[in-house]
């Protein structure tokens, strides 16, 4: 295991990939004994908050990425969904910007509204210049309908995508992306008030962007993949 690698958890596949870096190939079925005699389990999904539809994204505008979430170039399309998270007591949502061509979490935030507010916070953490986005593609949620990011999308000159109504598939790099920080993050940690989610988040993002590896990227973290001048296919989902 690399140094400095967390313990991957979750499905075994995923322990099964350490041993690329190894060079030692081992079946799936090993792995799991191995587990199974030493402890280490799967994350589970925990407590999911209630859903309350709201009104939805009405704009006119096109599926701009429709479904085509490979040969792209680095940080020329980006996209994003919030999700709920528990800290304390009341719901918080967090949201990813997320580069589907190597998986990377380019931006992320917290806090207690899933509003304007929260994705723009997400964009001022980005940590190269706004204007190398060509596109920003999300689902149709009202957190996403507002002048402001209107105007910010405007003034940088980047495209708006949306999804299909009711059609997850067409952010599903994004929709992916919250799963694993569920099962990896926010199954197996509390957070007592949202500054101690922000905290947390911003490690699992660091981890996730240099350490965790994906079978995607042929088993390289995110940020090996960009810095190799990799890309994935036309045809990756």
């Amino acid at each position: 295991m690399r140094s400095g690698q967390h313990a991957p958890c979750g499905k075994c596949r995923l322990y099964a990939a350490v041993f690329v870096d190894l060079d030692v190939t081992e079946y799936r079925r090993r792995v799991c004994r191995i587990m199974g005699e030493n402890g280490p389990v799967g994350a589970y999904g925990g407590k999911r908050s209630r859903v309350r539809p709201g009104a939805a994204d009405e704009a006119d505008a096109p599926n701009a990425v429709a479904r085509g979430f490979g040969g792209r170039a680095p940080r020329t399309h980006i996209c994003s969904d919030p999700t709920c998270v528990r800290a304390g007591a009341p719901w918080n949502c967090v949201c990813l910007l997320v580069d589907p061509c190597n998986r990377e979490i380019v931006g992320h935030s917290a806090g207690p509204g899933k509003d304007a507010r929260l994705v723009k916070s997400a964009f001022a953490t980005l940590s190269f210049p706004i204007s190398d986005i060509e596109v920003f593609h999300t689902d149709r949620g009202s957190e996403f309908d507002d002048d402001e990011i209107d105007l910010m999308l405007e003034a940088f000159g980047i495209e708006r995508s949306l999804s299909a109504k009711g059609c997850p598939y067409d952010n599903a790099v994004d929709e992916s992306t919250n799963r694993i920080l569920k099962a990896e993050l926010v199954h197996r940690e509390t957070f007592g008030t949202t500054r101690e989610l922000r905290a947390k988040l911003s490690d699992y993002v660091h981890w996730y962007n240099n350490f965790r590896i994906h079978s995607t990227l042929g088993y390289m973290s995110p940020v090996e993949f960009r810095e190799a001048g990799l890309s994935l296919p036309e045809s990756s989902k």
